[in-house]
């Protein structure tokens, strides 16, 4: 049977003896579940979404250069906090802890690089941006000792916590928790449309505003893309934005990410989960919509605390059903970036492909940790020796999806400057020097082992066996 807001009251009365959560969480699990009983899901009238003007998606090259002067760059920077989505557990790729501590390049990981750029920036201008980590009690314990090592970096690092809700049982629309689920499996984050909440529960927004900061950069802690932009800080605060989302053009692999649309006057996120099925296709071409959401996001703090208090950020819920140890559970999350049409004055900026470059997977750690990019003061920079401004397609098979057995299976990661596409499956091991180009895949038949030899040069090739090396 489905839950409707007759559940509400029962449901209210168990979060009540929940004695795990803040008075903030209890009030925001309650308004969030009866936002979902209530079905006051925003229904977009297809023939009303627009494809965005120059005004409202601003080209990046058309934003006005910063000028050299070193003082005006430090005020810029001087309004500037620098906030990372650090919730995430490197489960995909086999790790235990934050995400943010697999070693991305150099024996650096996603947070040394993050540490060293904004050290960078307050070296460089004498200012004081600060890194704030929004961690979430998954993460929480580790990135507090791991946080610990930068104490002498010319960087105050603050971290807060995402709030901390509890799965619902399914058929009896009861938190799990308080049916006797009391470890970690009875709780979960709920998405990183949380930040805002968060951040001014934490009393970090009302500090950060007291010294004089007017704007907060938010990126995931894994897009090795997502640097300060001084263009795009510059903009917003001079024409008075109190919300930039930074879009790029889409490729047929980023096919299901959310998307920016004028609707009724109003630019807001358009999400793959609110298309109706006769329109998916459309959603995915690359023809009627461009650009595709980093989540790089630039948010006014002001407004924030204006929206918060007043408890006007409803942005959509994403129910997102799980299957724990047997038991059907709901979480209901929200999305950052669909606070955009709550702000006035927000904008979209299309911004270079190199803003974004994410590691979600094992492939994706293969080209930044390969010659396709270097590492210059904490910047992951791509290797102007390639020609193609795409970069190579990498599907790697399942016995390379873990970071410790990729890393085995490498004794260095290859040249890959003039690969096209690289697909590997089955049982395959790569010496050292190797070089690949063009399209190249190798197939380990089951039961067979391919090693590529020390500084073979493959190009253009299909290997299905020792024999073809």
């Amino acid at each position: 049977m489905a839950a409707t807001t007759e559940n509400l009251p029962q449901l209210k009365s168990a979060v009540d003896g929940l004695t795990e959560m803040s008075e903030n969480e209890r009030s925001g699990f309650i308004n969030l579940v009866s936002r979902y009983l209530s079905g006051e899901a925003q229904h977009i009238e297809w023939s009303k979404i627009q494809t965005p003007t120059d005004e409202i998606v601003v080209p990046y090259d058309k934003m006005a250069p910063v000028s050299e002067d070193v003082s005006e760059t430090r005020n810029l920077l001087d309004k500037l906090v620098v906030l990372k989505l650090n919730g995430g557990l490197g489960t995909t790729m086999g790790c235990t802890g934050p995400k943010s501590v697999i070693e991305v390049r150099d024996g650096l990981t996603f947070l040394d690089l993050i540490v060293i750029q904004i050290e960078n920036l307050n070296n460089k201008y004498g200012c004081k941006v600060p890194l704030v980590l929004m961690n979430s009690f998954n993460t929480h314990d580790d990135t507090h000792k791991i946080v610990e090592k930068y104490t002498n970096a010319n960087v105050d690092i603050h971290t807060f916590n995402q709030s901390k809700y509890p799965r619902v049982v399914a058929d009896e629309f009861v938190p799990w928790p308080s049916k006797g689920k009391t470890d970690k499996d009875g709780w979960y984050p709920p998405g990183h449309g949380d930040v805002f909440p968060s951040l001014m529960n934490s009393g970090k927004l009302d500090a950060f505003l007291s010294q004089g900061k007017e704007y907060v950069f938010v990126a995931n802690s894994d897009n090795l893309g997502a640097i300060v932009d001084l263009k795009i800080l510059k903009h917003l605060i001079q024409n008075k934005n109190e919300y930039c989302m930074e879009v790029t053009p889409k490729t047929l692999a980023d096919v299901k990410g959310g998307t920016l649309i004028s609707y009724e006057g109003k630019v807001q996120l358009l999400e793959i989960a609110q298309v109706p099925d006769e329109h998916v296709n459309e959603f995915k071409s690359i023809e009627k919509f461009k650009i595709f959401n980093t989540n790089n996001l630039w948010v006014n703090l002001k407004a924030i605390k204006k929206l918060v208090e007043a408890d006007a950020l409803k942005m959509e819920i994403i129910p997102n059903p799980k299957e724990v140890d047997g038991v059907k559970v709901l979480q209901l999350e929200t999305a950052a970036g669909a606070a955009i049409r709550f702000f006035d004055n927000a904008i979209g900026v299309n911004v270079p492909r190199s803003r974004f470059l994410p590691v979600k997977a094992t492939s994706d750690l293969l080209l930044v940790q390969s010659d396709l990019y270097t590492l210059v003061d904490g910047f992951v920079i791509r290797n102007s020796a390639r020609t193609n401004p795409s970069n190579p397609t990498i599907e790697l098979g399942p016995e390379f999806k873990k970071v410790f057995n990729f890393l085995s299976r490498f004794k260095s990661i290859p040249s890959i400057v003039e690969l096209d596409s690289l697909k590997v499956s089955g049982d395959v091991y790569f010496g050292s020097s190797v070089v690949l180009k063009g399209k190249v895949t190798v197939t380990a038949k089951s039961g067979t082992k391919i090693e590529i030899p020390d500084g073979a040069v493959i190009e253009n090739k299909d290997i299905n066996g020792p024999e073809d090396l």
